[in-house]
């Protein structure tokens, strides 16, 4: 992909690293750095954690899913049926049944999270 190619590109470039001792930092050949580069070939999926993990950058910007180097953050939002027997299991064993509350407090928490699916 010609947008990684770039990125791994910029990012050594940034850092001011030749592809000698950016292979030696990922554990790639010169060679190999410079058909990644050159978008000739791509690299494995090892690799391009190593790039994420040595420059500080989500795999999401390397990918070119995202400008931020910090990559996409997303909100986990599950989505639960009307009547899901697994999360109202859950929701039971979040509450104590010798509570005066607990029949009413179970009820508003699957009520917000059958709200939270629409």
């Amino acid at each position: 992909m010609k947008i990684v190619a770039e990125r791994i590109r910029s990012l050594r470039e940034s850092a001011k690293l030749s592809q000698v001792k950016m292979g030696a930092i990922v554990g790639a050949k010169q060679s190999s750095l410079n058909r990644y580069e050159q978008d000739q070939t791509s690299p494995s999926y090892e690799t391009l954690v190593r790039y994420a993990d040595y420059f500080d950058v989500s795999l999401d910007y390397i990918l070119g899913r995202t400008d931020d180097p910090r990559g996409k953050l997303y909100g986990c939002k599950p989505k639960f049926a009307d009547s899901d027997p697994e999360l109202e299991k859950f929701v039971e064993m979040c509450f104590d049944p010798k509570s005066p509350m607990n029949s009413c407090l179970k009820e508003t928490l699957l009520t917000m999270l059958r709200e939270r699916k629409k």
